[in-house]
């Protein structure tokens, strides 16, 4: 971390004032709106949005669009990011002025871990009823795991991040990660489970899957879980995922295996019933993505008429050939 003398200046001036190295402090604990900071601040909202501007054009924090809200963030990664965190370091947690600054942001985050509940509670029945169908979360959580290994990477990708239960999963794999979702209600809930997880090295925000609202070349681990069954086009998710990925990047892609359960298209919204290894292969290849490994998770009782679960592992310019998977056990050929 070096700087110009001008440019070490100008930085210093930015978050040298009270309320900016408040709101530095603020937003190192997670993306908040400029609603959030007013009310934990009691300062006016031009004048808050004045100083937001002021830290966003020093690089130190980030800014997105989300519908009528902004949000904002500490920012993640560059020197100006280093440099907040070292001021933050230094900074005496027992300040008086911080601690209530960190009472009334515990008071804001629970008012949207509520919020966040009711929307969930509505909607539990019948993600409950998806999740009889297929094996448990836990089975392929940890299938997941294994096949990402343990090495800890840059920045990780989650798209239809959901209760962003990902981000959590994977949170020691990565030192920043960004998870996206069409549904501000489903955001709502995902920033509310990262607060009480106190992951906030994870950032969630609103977009189409289909059109990202990012620059391309800048992850290493791109996931699309469960989300791809609900697309009329899923290759158009597959080639913006591929964009995303840094050379060398992994996709992975956590879907159903092909079934015949009809009644999901109507009362569950499914477009597609599942997919065969030789189509995801195709559709893979044509984005210059090489299946590495693919993993097949059957329902635990093979009495039910269930879904068998799919886990594809895929890499960005890779020359790897597919090793398929039923379980632990190899399997050969495509479905």
């Amino acid at each position: 971390m070096k700087f110009g003398v001008d440019a070490l200046v100008e930085l210093l001036k930015a978050a040298g004032e009270p309320t900016r190295l408040r709101l530095l402090a603020l937003l190192s604990a997670g993306d908040l709106t400029v609603t959030d900071l007013t009310d934990i601040l009691g300062q006016s909202q031009p004048r808050i949005s004045r100083h937001l501007k002021l830290l966003t054009e020093a690089g130190l924090v980030d800014r997105y669009q989300e519908g009528a809200w902004a949000y904002f963030r500490l920012k993640q990664d560059g020197d100006a990011a280093a440099l907040a965190n070292a001021l933050l370091g230094a900074t005496d947690v027992n300040d008086a002025v911080l601690v209530r600054d960190g009472e009334r942001l515990a008071a804001v985050k629970r008012n949207r871990a509520e919020r966040a509940q009711e929307y969930f509670n509505l909607n539990a029945s019948e993600w409950d009823e998806l999740r009889r169908l297929h094996v448990d979360d836990g089975a392929v959580e940890a299938k997941l795991l294994e096949l990402i290994g343990s090495d800890t990477v840059d920045a990780l990708l989650d798209l239809g991040t959901g209760t962003g239960r990902i981000l959590q999963l994977l949170q020691n794999s990565y030192r920043r990660a960004t998870g996206i979702d069409a549904s501000r209600d489903m955001l709502a809930v995902a920033r509310a489970n990262l607060d009480k997880a106190g992951v906030v090295k994870a950032s969630v925000r609103h977009g189409d899957i289909l059109n990202l609202p990012l620059d391309g070349n800048e992850y290493d681990i791109v996931i699309i879980h469960q989300v791809l069954h609900f697309l009329v086009q899923p290759e158009m998710a597959l080639a913006e995922a591929s964009r995303m990925l840094k050379p060398g990047g992994r996709l992975i892609i956590i879907d159903l295996a092909p079934h015949a359960l009809e009644y999901l298209r109507e009362e569950h919204a499914h477009v597609r019933l599942g997919f065969s290894h030789q189509t995801m292969a195709e559709w893979l290849t044509k984005y210059g993505l090489t299946v590495e490994k693919s993993v097949d998770l059957p329902p635990e009782s093979s009495a039910t008429k269930g879904l068998t679960v799919t886990i594809w592992l895929a890499r960005q310019g890779a020359n790897s050939s597919a090793t398929p998977i039923n379980g632990s056990a190899d399997q050969t050929g495509s479905r």
